[in-house]
């Protein structure tokens, strides 16, 4: 991830998160990306088959795959600092780094509003 330093009046700072949270992150996404055919599959299956103990038997294939790949185990992260919360899926950028970039005139098309 790219550290955007943010220059304030009293001080200079880059807000980053840990390297440690943002790895297993995108572990996280090489799993799931690897895994979501299967799963998709799986899930399928179990949608299509009316009889109960093929169902646990399909079921338990599923879990066995790794608790990683499921896509719920996901979370968007800031594109910069890695930030996991209040993240802006159109710039993928938490709201406080996106504040500074439209004030620095660094995002073509967007504005401060004004009323």
């Amino acid at each position: 991830p790219i550290c955007i330093i943010i220059i304030d009046n009293k001080r200079n700072s880059s807000i980053m998160a840990k390297k440690s949270l943002i790895y297993r992150e995108k572990k996280r996404q090489k799993l799931e990306q690897k895994y979501h055919l299967i799963r998709r599959s799986l899930k399928k299956e179990i949608s299509q088959i009316s009889s109960l103990s093929e169902k646990w038997k399909i079921h338990g294939k599923l879990q066995s795959l790794p608790r990683n790949s499921a896509p719920t185990r996901l979370h968007r992260r800031c594109f910069s600092t890695g930030r996991p919360r209040a993240n802006y899926r159109d710039f993928g950028l938490s709201g406080h780094i996106l504040r500074e970039m439209v004030h620095a005139c660094l995002l073509p098309g967007a504005t401060r509003s004004s009323w």
